[in-house]
């Protein structure tokens, strides 16, 4: 018996290694730059580990795109692509290698925490979508202290917004007083966190999300990134080791750029 891996659709290999979508993939297959063993790709067309994929007349290289990586985003910055009233962007943070990825789902700007960035439509969907019920965790800090009636509200029952009913599972992180909580959903409607302590006469005052599903933030600081995944090996084409040190050394040097911006900050 073969253990031989099942076909794919070229236009989503595509999609997953250019960073385009599957309707500019397949306009890359009908203008004809796209070629499946030194023959034109069609529409509809599926590959296999064994087949040679050029784009442009050049082979496509899957080795040094990463698939996935998770980067813990400051305050300030926004997840979104264009620049608006000379707000940072999380691409700012980035080599521009990276800027193929899509952020899946988002964070506002005031907040801040783990962001995972994707290349694959897919996972984004299965990650975001309400009906797969990703856990999101917070650390949340307010403005006043959570009245114990509040608490059991938030918990127990809800609190209804105009989208619907919000039930958050709160946990206390200081015995101190009742400004901070651990803050535990499955959903992820627009400001829901927000909205829901806003409901009852408070207002969060940070916001900082440490895991995403099975996805946690560890020992990354502001501003910082981490490759989780690489890109499946697809084509006939092995990784290529001197490649892969390459990407890393570009990345270990943007590292050390960023942390040479903060130190000049620091001495100015």
């Amino acid at each position: 018996m073969t253990n031989n891996p099942e076909p794919i659709r070229l236009n989503k290999h595509l999609a997953t290694v250019l960073g385009v979508s599957r309707r500019q993939a397949d306009e890359l297959i009908e203008q004809g730059r796209v070629k499946i063993n030194h023959q034109p790709a069609i529409i509809g067309q599926k590959i296999t580990p064994n087949d040679q994929i050029t784009v442009n007349n050049q082979p496509l290289q899957v080795q040094n795109r990463p698939q996935l990586i998770a980067i813990n985003k400051p305050t300030g910055v926004t997840c979104s692509r264009r620049h608006q009233k000379g707000d940072r962007t999380i691409y700012d943070l980035l080599p521009k290698q990276l800027h193929h990825l899509k952020t899946v789902g988002r964070l506002d700007k005031n907040s801040s925490g783990l962001i995972l960035m994707a290349s694959d439509g897919d996972f984004i969907h299965r990650m975001t979508h309400p009906s797969f019920q990703k856990t999101k965790v917070y650390k949340v800090r307010l403005d006043l202290d959570l009245a114990p009636l509040h608490q059991q509200m938030i918990n127990d029952f809800g609190v209804v917004l105009a989208d619907g009913r919000s039930q958050l599972q709160l946990s206390r992180l200081s015995d101190e007083h009742r400004r901070d909580w651990q803050v535990t959903m499955s959903e992820g409607r627009n400001r829901q966190i927000r909205r829901t302590f806003s409901a009852l006469g408070y207002e969060v005052i940070k916001l900082h999300r440490i895991q995403f599903g099975p996805y946690q933030l560890t020992s990354l600081k502001p501003g910082e990134f981490t490759i989780i995944k690489w890109l499946p090996k697809i084509t006939k084409m092995c990784y290529n080791i001197k490649e892969l040190l390459s990407y890393e050394k570009i990345i270990t040097q943007y590292r050390y750029y960023r942390s040479s911006q903060r130190r000049q900050k620091l001495t100015v």
